[in-house]
């Protein structure tokens, strides 16, 4: 019996991983470039008289009183530390502040929140001052960006925010509406005399 027997087939050469080079990967990055800046106040401010702070007092201490009946000291403290708060926005003005649109994101007092952090963006009237509002996924969860009519208009920024973020405004939620109607039935204080009504 003859048995054939193959001779055994030369193995491949194996090729050096040394001689096999990895494709290269060319990163381009943005150069950083400042898009806009000016400066304003960092919240919106409105100039307080008396009325308005006996109101606030006027309010708060009838509400410690139902709810010191009702042994709520938690809610007691809470609405004394929110009246305070108030009183300190409401008679202290803030400071102004340098406000960038860059490549990289927004820069509010020093301070980067890059475009990736942020989501849309609308505009807002409050007492008469203009505010930029961008969406931001940590905290603060929004941004406020006061700006001057006179110095930088909306369509300017517009056109730097564009590229980065979907301009949206947000639908108004229930607290929100509520807060609204809430200030037009009960306002804290009686807004001034026009001048044309004044000279009646």
């Amino acid at each position: 019996m003859v048995t054939n027997i193959q001779s055994p087939k030369p193995a491949a050469e194996s090729i050096p991983s040394s001689s096999v080079s990895p494709a290269e990967v060319a990163i381009v990055r943005q150069p950083f470039k400042v898009l806009l800046e000016w400066e304003a106040f960092a919240r919106p401010y409105k100039a307080r008289n008396r009325e308005y702070f006996t109101t606030i007092g006027a309010i708060v201490f009838l509400l410690a009183v139902i709810l010191l009946f009702l042994k709520e000291w938690l809610l007691i403290g809470a609405i004394i530390a929110f009246a305070f708060l108030n009183y300190v926005l409401a008679s202290v003005p803030p400071e102004k502040v340098n406000y960038k649109l860059t490549t990289r994101g927004v820069v509010v007092a020093g301070k980067t929140y890059f475009w990736s952090t942020l989501g849309r963006y609308w505009f807002s009237l409050k007492w008469g001052i203009p505010i930029l509002h961008i969406e931001h996924w940590g905290l603060p969860p929004q941004l406020l960006l006061l700006f001057d009519e006179k110095v930088i208009n909306k369509d300017q920024l517009k056109e730097a925010i564009n590229k980065y973020l979907i301009y949206e405004k947000p639908e108004k939620t229930v607290i929100d509406k509520a807060s609204e109607w809430l200030q037009k039935k009960v306002p804290l204080e009686t807004e001034p005399a026009s001048p044309q009504n004044s000279t009646k």
